[in-house]
């Protein structure tokens, strides 16, 4: 990492904002505000006036003026570009993430600042469910589980079960419990979702959508996925309550270590995360893994994908502290 600080991005003004053009440009500046990119109908506004500002283009199709910035997570903000991609780069480069709070020390901005600049990011990290198209796919393998972490903000009773949880039960149940669904392509990528409540139907509707039918499932015992799993080209578990959890290649050890870099994180570095925010959080660390450096990434194409990624994915306040449950 230490090599990479190096880079005049994170240093000179001007050197970041013409790296991020590269990055959201590759074939020349295009028009935020009608699309238009006829490179003869757009022309730079070199600083004739002292409030032109640098980086500004003027669009000849509908006379509208534009920076690299409009229509991206970092418009109208007034941090500069270096700090920016200087975020990015930690947050991408440390597996188990990295604090606002250690943010707001290296970056030399206030803590509300680095917080509203890290929920920014983890939005230009944030994947459509149509990237990379669907999980597994014929002779290949997919594992599916969920997992329970942190308290509900606002405790559930189930009006059909007098209050009992739908899965397990007890200290490790999900009753009062945020819960979290992911998929996993042995591999390959992972998909995290937050849902209210595993059951069934909801379980199947994220399989049905992100996985190809053509895939082998691997699960543990539980009842969520045996109906569903007779529509998958195989469906094996492992008995984890009668201990088993390897039996030849059936085992849901890949889903599990996922579980546990996520886990680790989000108790060992962010320590707390409101519920309305936790889909956010899931983005950043399916993000992380589906760019891993063992399919092939470095720290460098990372930061350059949250940059390409952040365009179209303006995110004011409010917005931030929406909440978004599947």
């Amino acid at each position: 990492m230490t090599a990479d600080l190096q880079n005049p991005i994170f240093h000179d003004e001007t050197k970041a904002r013409e790296a991020l053009e590269a990055v959201r440009w590759p074939d020349g500046p295009v028009c935020p505000h009608c699309g238009n990119a006829d490179q003869d109908r757009i022309a730079k506004v070199e600083g004739t006036k002292r409030s032109h500002r640098p980086g500004l283009y003027y669009c000849n199709e509908c006379k509208g003026q534009f920076t690299v910035t409009v229509g991206t997570v970092f418009e109208r903000s007034k941090v500069p570009l270096t700090k920016w991609w200087l975020a990015a780069h930690l947050m991408s480069a440390s597996k188990k993430g990295i604090s606002a709070h250690q943010l707001h020390r290296m970056l030399g901005v206030t803590y509300k600042t680095a917080w509203f600049m890290a929920h920014r990011i983890r939005e230009a990290m944030r994947e459509d469910g149509t990237f990379g198209g669907p999980l597994g796919g014929e002779g290949k393998t997919v594992e599916a589980d969920e997992t329970y972490i942190g308290k509900r903000d606002k405790p559930y009773v189930s009006p059909h079960r007098r209050g009992l949880p739908y899965t397990k039960s007890g200290k490790s149940g999900g009753a009062q419990k945020r819960t979290v669904v992911a998929l996993v392509e042995r591999g390959g990528r992972v998909r995290s979702f937050h849902v209210q409540h595993a059951t069934k139907k909801s379980v199947r509707e994220i399989l049905v959508r992100n996985v190809d039918r053509k895939s082998v499932l691997y699960t543990d015992e539980s009842r969520l996925y045996t109906e569903t799993g007779k529509e998958y080209e195989g469906h094996d578990t492992v008995n984890h309550s009668a201990k088993e959890y390897v039996r030849g290649m059936i085992h849901t050890n890949t889903i599990e270590n996922v579980f546990s870099v996520f886990k680790r994180g989000m108790r060992g570095v962010y320590q707390h995360c409101g519920e309305a925010h936790l889909f956010r959080y899931l983005a950043e660390f399916d993000f992380r893994y589906n760019r891993r450096s063992g399919l092939g990434y470095s720290d460098a194409e990372r930061v350059a994908e949250i940059m390409q990624n952040a365009a179209g994915k303006r995110l004011t306040y409010r917005r931030t502290c929406e909440a978004q449950i599947a």
